[in-house]
């Protein structure tokens, strides 16, 4: 099943054994924001399997660090777990091809007010990897300022301050079960603490 690979790199033949392969895909579900499927897949080993999944368009999450060192944050109550959630500013693509830059600094500003002078890329981020093909590109934002916030009709959230220190505590403490919200604040703590030792 596996052509000769003597000269693929280390990745390419973990891919080679590791990989499923599509035989066929059958459309369950077509929402609005997810669109649910069931692909019945050659595995490893030869044999076959079913994989069922969702297909998102992709989303964007932004970490609003001002210079005091407080971020900005959101309360806001999430249906699905029936909870209101601590998190940082996020919203989905206009369309697979938007710009998650320019995504990023939209969802910033209609949600918080703020307008970010500087954005810095920290990586993508696969949020439920064995059943959906959702990938949220995270950002800080950095030398903010302030307008008006531009909510969606059906969008209700309150926005305060807390300092960066704190949040990441409340992360380590098992206090922010939001995982974007985790892995960005772990991410610009790190890079915080990291400009600060290359500080002269």
């Amino acid at each position: 099943m596996n052509p000769d690979m003597s000269g693929a790199s280390g990745a390419e033949k973990e891919l080679a054994q590791l990989r499923e392969r599509r035989l066929s895909s059958t459309p369950i579900f077509d929402g609005t924001v997810l669109h649910v499927f069931k692909d019945n897949v050659l595995l490893p080993n030869g044999k076959t399997g079913e994989r069922e999944y969702t297909v998102h368009g992709g989303a964007v999450c932004v970490l609003p660090l001002l210079e005091d060192g407080t971020v900005l944050l959101e309360r806001q109550f999430r249906y699905a777990m029936d909870q209101v959630l601590t998190e940082i500013p996020a919203g989905k693509l206009d369309s697979p091809q938007e710009d998650p830059r320019s995504a990023a600094l939209r969802e910033l500003r209609e949600e918080t007010g703020a307008r970010a002078e500087e954005l810095i890329f920290l990586g993508r981020f696969f949020p439920a990897c064995a059943y959906s093909t959702e990938v949220i590109h995270m950002f800080l934002a950095r030398k903010l300022t302030f307008g008006d916030r531009e909510l969606d009709d059906d969008e209700f959230l309150n926005v305060f301050r807390m300092p960066l220190e704190e949040l990441v505590a409340q992360v380590l403490a098992g206090q922010i079960p939001d995982a974007k919200t985790q892995a960005a604040a772990l991410r610009v703590w790190a890079l915080v603490n990291q400009e600060r030792t290359k500080t002269p």
